[in-house]
């Protein structure tokens, strides 16, 4: 007997790359395995994502050419919808009304803006993948995202710290409740070892449209001043270190002549088989975070370096306040300078079996899609 019904909204077809996907996903299946019938939802003014041509269509027939197989292949295939300008696929308008009245929450997965349609469920949840700049804008006095956070009934943000003594920004109007990301374990489940001795990544580059300002300080969205000073990695431990990044101009050439091994992200990301093969081969992972994350040491941590860990592949990764909370050392390093991005390659060098079995008793223990989602729908009320 099922629990009840859950709808997650987000923008899996806005965006179907296979880390966006697997976001989606991994709350999808939590949602089925916790015994909820759980649905997506898609509803929005926007164009789409066509990854045949890389642009931005009207067209969102490209983009659910990717997303529609991987709903069937996990169970949902006859549960999605998708409403994108005059496009209109999936589950039809009236069994979606029907669904959305009759559903016990919806999701708001990456805090979509809510399309008047989803207005009308019941228990509508935000969940924050990115913190700091909703809570300076509310600070700010931003009319459009209070207006945008008072549609929803509760507040969840992966920033699990958020509010700590070195958080800049007041928490007004709002109360923030910490989650992070789920993962269906089996998904990432491996037992062959590694097949490249590579600690990579698959990241953006530059990006400053998201920057906020506090008190005349800049908080920076980009993640390109974040990895400068953990450049000369490849020089100093040669022919162990790539990066899969967004392609722009000039960065690919900058890269490799500083040792990095460069690879295209879009075409890593295109598929979501494909990716997660790129995550399985590697040695394990080294990242660094956006300065929004850091620097008010927010706890926030990557859904990607999950997925890592997941897959049984330890984690160098930027310190954002996780570690107040998740287990550091052993499969997982937080870092804030070389010296200790280097200690922690060569500990992972040192013994890779051990932290491969860390990494993954990592993620069981503080990732695994049914604790997560089930956590969350507790503290919402709903179990």
């Amino acid at each position: 007997m099922k629990r009840g019904r859950v709808l997650v909204t987000g923008m899996m077809f806005y965006r179907p790359v296979a880390g966006v996907v697997y976001q989606v996903l991994h709350y999808l299946l939590g949602l089925e395995r916790l015994g909820y019938d759980a649905y997506y939802v898609e509803l929005a003014d926007w164009w789409t994502l066509d990854p045949r041509t890389g642009e931005i269509s009207a067209d969102p027939s490209g983009s659910v050419e990717v997303v529609k197989p991987i709903m069937e292949r996990y169970g949902f295939g006859n549960r999605w919808a998708l409403r994108s300008q005059d496009s209109e696929m999936g589950i039809t308008d009236r069994t979606l009304r029907d669904l959305v009245r009759s559903a016990d929450a919806l999701l708001n997965v990456t805090g979509q803006w809510l399309h008047d349609d989803l207005l009308e469920c019941p228990l509508k949840i935000y969940i924050e993948t990115d913190p700091l700049s909703a809570q300076i804008d509310v600070a700010n006095g931003d009319a459009k995202t209070i207006e945008h956070l008072n549609a929803h009934d509760l507040h969840f943000t992966f920033g699990e710290t958020i509010g700590g003594p070195d958080f800049p920004v007041p928490l007004e109007r709002f109360e923030w409740l910490p989650t992070r990301q789920p993962v269906a374990l089996d998904l990432w489940a491996t037992t062959e070892p590694p097949s490249r001795a590579l600690m990579t990544t698959v990241t953006s580059w530059h990006s400053d449209n998201k920057d906020r300002v506090w008190n005349g300080e800049t908080y920076f969205w980009t993640k390109d001043r974040e990895f400068e000073p953990f450049l000369s990695l490849p020089q100093l431990r040669p022919a162990r270190f790539e990066m899969a990044v967004v392609g722009q101009p000039g960065v690919a050439n900058t890269l490799r002549s500083m040792g990095w091994r460069v690879e295209e992200a879009a075409v890593i990301s295109a598929q979501i088989d494909d990716y997660r093969a790129y995550i399985s081969s590697s040695w394990g992972e080294f990242t660094v975070a956006r300065d929004q994350y850091v620097r008010p040491r927010t706890g926030w941590f990557s859904d990607r370096s999950a997925c890592y860990l997941a897959a049984g592949r330890p984690v160098i990764t930027q310190e954002t306040g996780f570690s107040d909370i998740i287990p550091t050392g052993h499969g997982l390093f937080a870092i804030e300078s070389l010296e200790d991005a280097l200690a922690a390659f060569d500990a992972i060098d040192e013994d890779p079996t051990g932290h491969q079995d860390a990494a993954r008793a990592i993620a069981a223990e503080y990732f695994e899609a049914t604790t997560v989602v089930g956590d969350l729908l507790e503290r919402a009320g709903l179990v």
